[in-house]
């Protein structure tokens, strides 16, 4: 009963999820040229701390210098019943990995954001869907205390149906699963 016991123990440690932050992978040979263009979140963990609340769309473009940057706007709620839409710019600084930027907010609603958060694409087919991650504080265990997540399409009505199983396993890999919430498109900050 003992060597059951033990083994049964290896491997549930086997089986168990490594969520250090180290650890995600992202997309592998990312193209932030095909990447450019807009995105539309259709699922979204928040932080802590005011954040976009819905009707956030996101447009990504490649300067001649192939820098990226963006423009975001969203439904948000501040001085606890103020609506309104918030209107970003964000510049990314690159790093080694094509996938993972460092990403400054710029404007009057830079006070929603944290500052120089980490903007990883963990993965995107370019056409339809990508999934964004960043963790703004870690833990002690290398896990995230903090951070926040962007399910995005190409398509204002959501993802493909042969998306959803990619995703959810994407989910499931940045250990966010059952973590998201929809993020409805009611044309509120449309121009």
């Amino acid at each position: 009963m003992l060597k059951l016991t033990i083994a049964l123990c290896f491997l549930a440690v086997g089986w168990a999820q490594d969520c250090q932050v180290s650890n995600i992978p992202v997309k592998e040979n990312f193209d932030k040229y095909r990447f450019q263009g807009t995105w539309y979140a259709v699922a979204k963990k928040d932080p802590t701390g005011l954040f976009l609340l819905d009707n956030v769309v996101a447009n990504y473009k490649v300067n001649e210098e192939g820098r990226m940057t963006a423009s975001a706007f969203g439904r948000v709620i501040i001085l606890n019943n103020w609506e309104t839409c918030a209107n970003m710019f964000a510049s990314f600084d690159e790093t080694p990995d094509p996938a993972k930027f460092k990403l400054k907010y710029w404007g009057a609603a830079a006070y929603l954001q944290s500052g120089y958060d980490d903007h990883w694409v963990v993965d995107t087919d370019y056409d339809n869907y990508a999934v964004h991650y960043s963790c703004r504080e870690l833990d002690t265990d290398g896990t995230c205390l903090d951070g926040y997540s962007f399910i995005f399409s190409r398509h204002p009505d959501g993802l493909r149906s042969e998306d959803q199983p990619i995703v959810t396993q994407k989910k499931k890999e940045i250990c966010l699963l059952g973590k998201y919430r929809r993020v409805a498109h009611t044309g509120f900050c449309d121009a």
